[in-house]
């Protein structure tokens, strides 16, 4: 059992957002494997971002945190961990993060190790690493969700399945906002998964919605306002994690979130569901429309089945204003054809 503790040392010093300049509109799938065009407004995806043929979740990680860390202003060498989240890592065996460190030129005197959760892989890293900082063991920490999200040519995950990066660094100093307290809720719920070798990964229908989703975000955040003692309404901004636009929005409605507290957070319409980045999106996103003493909740959701938890409380109006969606303003359409042939697979 996780015991409740409140953080006091850990902020949020930078984001950086990695978003592929390619998009696959939903009408393209719709014709051709003539699905019904309900299904684009029942899953409420428009477009999703496509990482180009030479794009991988290194190659991705290595924009968003050198984003991230011009934004930081501190020294990479004080980097003291490095950490990737991802279902899509670029080999099986070869770690991604210890890469990702040298491309980014932070030396050698930092832990390094990749995480697999399904899509709170980079969510769990995060409070991994802040208990780090917390502790003082590490003075800065950089945690990456990158993913190039794979889906069966034909199967309804194509409609969503996306690719993005997101790059957290977290320090002791004030940033961005302050990480307040975390929750987690994991369970063995078969739902969504992948065997080694295969090519893309299966779902257990039913079982990704009430068991799956619907069941560990709304209890990962029941027991967090147990614990600490907090209510729905306490929050300003809401982030869960995105799949599609339905579910987070019927979760909303059956949890009494509002949809002022949520909206900020739904890139998924025009970005899909890049696993590992969806809710660090979702939270880039608020921070760019939040204002200083804001409180937000953040709820991520990975298959397998588990949910994290992390509220922050605002310290910077307005970060990264106008930067998310400048990035997904610049999307160059692809057809499906090219999409199948020269994008859709791990290079």
């Amino acid at each position: 059992m996780l015991n409740p503790n409140i953080f006091k040392k850990v902020n949020l010093l930078s984001l950086g957002v990695y978003i592929p300049n390619l998009r696959l509109d939903s009408s393209e799938l719709v014709n051709n494997w003539q699905h019904s065009p309900q299904i684009t407004n029942s899953l409420g995806v428009k477009q999703k971002s496509v990482a180009n043929f030479d794009e991988d979740p290194l190659t991705m990680a290595v924009m968003a945190s050198h984003r991230a860390l011009k934004d930081s202003q501190i020294d990479p060498k004080s980097i003291g961990a490095v950490f990737v989240g991802s279902e899509s890592h670029p080999y099986a065996v070869k770690p991604t993060s210890s890469m990702l460190g040298w491309w980014l030129g932070l030396g050698h005197d930092y832990l390094a190790f990749d995480t697999e959760f399904a899509c709170k892989a980079a969510t769990s890293a995060l409070i991994a690493a802040a208990s780090m900082v917390e502790s003082g063991f590490i003075e800065n920490a950089l945690v990456v969700g990158s993913d190039k999200a794979q889906s069966k040519p034909g199967d309804v995950l194509e409609f969503a399945a996306a690719s993005a990066a997101v790059a957290v660094i977290i320090g002791k100093r004030k940033g961005v906002a302050k990480l307040k307290a975390v929750n987690s809720y994991t369970s063995d719920t078969g739902d969504f998964w992948r065997r080694d070798n295969a090519e893309f990964p299966e779902h257990g229908g039913r079982f990704t919605g009430e068991p799956g989703y619907f069941l560990h975000i709304e209890s990962a955040i029941q027991r967090f306002l147990e614990k600490y003692m907090r209510k729905i309404s306490d929050f300003d901004k809401i982030v869960l994690h995105m799949p599609n636009a339905k579910f987070p929005k019927k979760l909303a409605r059956k949890m009494h979130i509002t949809e002022e507290q949520i909206k900020d957070s739904l890139t998924v319409s025009y970005i899909g569901n890049p696993y590992s980045a969806s809710a660090l999106l979702g939270l880039a996103n608020s921070l760019s429309k939040s204002e200083i003493g804001e409180k937000l909740l953040l709820a991520s959701y990975g298959s397998g089945s588990g949910s994290d938890v992390l509220s922050w409380e605002i310290d910077k109006n307005n970060y990264l204003k106008d930067f998310f969606e400048w990035q997904w303003q610049q999307g160059k359409k692809i057809s499906y054809f090219d999409y199948l042939n020269n994008y859709n697979f791990i290079k």
